[in-house]
């Protein structure tokens, strides 16, 4: 609180101090989380108990511009409620920043941001700021962007360590990505919206005891959408390339969506996605799994995170086709997305025969109701019905028959003031 004290003063001062037009506010988040967990990310061990518990982000944004100049700081605190007694001195997560930036407009139609930051586009698919994690996500990041009438291109670079340094360290390696660069431009065409993205991210190793090596990996593809009166489809295709660890990258993406608005109140959808993987007896040391980088995937391939939100990395890959069906009646909005999931590489059995490619069935059901402007409260419910092939991927010999999860979530976001 007393940090929280000192900034707003400090933004208070300068306000008071200048003389021309600026713009001053804050406002809050406030967004406690119940969970129960039934099998989440992977599939119940038979003999286990499920578990449960209530975590909460505590966020502050502070926005200030003046003329050409704009910048935003957020600070947050993550917790689970009981990580620390009742009576500490101090808390287990502390507080960190999420946000810290400043951006000057060099013009109506050129810009540069530097600091931390969100990055995200399009479909959030390979870039995304993963608002369900309660840390979210943001880079340390300098970018530059030209934004003239129905086009954007956005230059950005990375550089990371782990400390600051006299000497280039031998061990240990740094442990997010070294280095990045990145363009990304986006297009409207009347109805038809088209995005270009290159990627390219240097990952540290070790390649000896006492020597580190950067592999660098390249990301690139379009993102494409079109939207008229009813309808609304995207089409996404990525490769990658490169290496990893000295290993050959070559992997794919494609993903496709067609929804339909039914009514003003419901509306419908198809989509497929396609991540390749590797075939379990494929002997080669080239990385062929699709990996979605900084991609906000809770949102895709079911909301019980089983694919690429901290697993399922470097496997077999994934075939998702998958249902939207949802419904708006005033305050309330409802969600129902059942997945179908499959394999599009070899699962080998444990004697060495061939699986089944069929993973399981999840359904999705998601409910929101907005008290008010600032305050919006939201339920989900998940289950999956997993194959044996999917055990075989999760390593795992005698799962739960049952596997699901429950959350309930209310979000506060007040604001707290504004200064012109």
């Amino acid at each position: 609180m007393k940090s929280f004290k000192i900034i707003s003063l400090s933004f208070l001062t300068m306000i008071s101090a200048a003389t021309y037009a600026q713009e001053f506010d804050a406002n809050l988040q406030l967004r406690p989380r119940f969970e129960y967990r039934n099998g989440y990310k992977n599939l119940m061990p038979n003999g286990e108990n499920a578990t449960s518990f209530v975590s909460q982000r505590s966020r502050i944004n502070f926005n200030f511009s003046q003329e050409r100049l704009k910048t935003k700081l957020t600070i947050q605190n993550v917790r689970t409620w009981g990580d620390v007694a009742t009576t500490t001195a101090a808390d287990k997560n502390a507080i960190s920043v999420f946000e810290a930036w400043a951006q000057y407009d060099l013009s109506s139609e050129w810009s540069t941001r530097i600091g931390r930051q969100v990055i995200a586009y399009d479909n959030q698919r390979i870039f995304g700021e993963i608002d369900w994690s309660q840390q979210g996500q943001s880079h340390d990041a300098a970018l530059i962007s030209f934004h003239p009438k129905n086009h954007q291109l956005d230059l950005g670079v990375a550089l990371n360590a782990n400390a600051e340094n006299l000497l280039e360290p031998k061990t240990p390696y740094t442990t997010n990505y070294k280095t990045m660069q990145y363009a990304w431009y986006h297009t409207q065409l009347n109805k038809i919206g088209m995005s270009l993205l290159f990627l390219n991210t240097g990952y540290q190793f070790q390649k000896t005891p006492t020597d580190l090596a950067v592999d660098y990996k390249q990301t690139f593809g379009t993102y494409l959408t079109f939207k008229e009166k009813k309808w609304d489809t995207n089409l996404g295709i990525y490769g990658q390339s490169g290496k990893t660890a000295t290993k050959k990258v070559n992997a794919l993406y494609a993903g496709a969506y067609v929804g339909y608005a039914f009514t003003e109140q419901f509306k419908a959808g198809l989509g497929h996605e396609f991540l390749s993987g590797k075939d379990q007896d494929d002997s080669s040391l080239d990385n062929k799994s699709f990996t979605p980088i900084f991609g906000t995937n809770h949102a895709l391939n079911g909301f019980m995170d089983y694919f690429y939100v901290g697993n399922h990395q470097n496997n077999v890959g994934l075939n998702d086709t998958y249902l939207k069906l949802n419904y708006t009646s005033n305050k309330w909005q409802f969600a129902l997305i059942p997945h179908y999931f499959n394999a599009p590489s070899i699962v080998l059995d444990t004697d060495g025969s061939k699986m089944n490619a069929y993973l399981g069935t999840e359904i999705d059901f998601t409910t929101t109701y907005t008290v008010q402007k600032d305050i919006v409260a939201s339920a989900g419910y998940s289950q999956i019905f997993g194959s044996s092939t999917l055990e075989r991927v999760k390593n795992l010999t005698n799962a739960a028959q049952t596997n699901n999860w429950v959350w309930v979530m209310v979000s506060f976001s007040p604001r707290i003031f504004t200064l012109k």
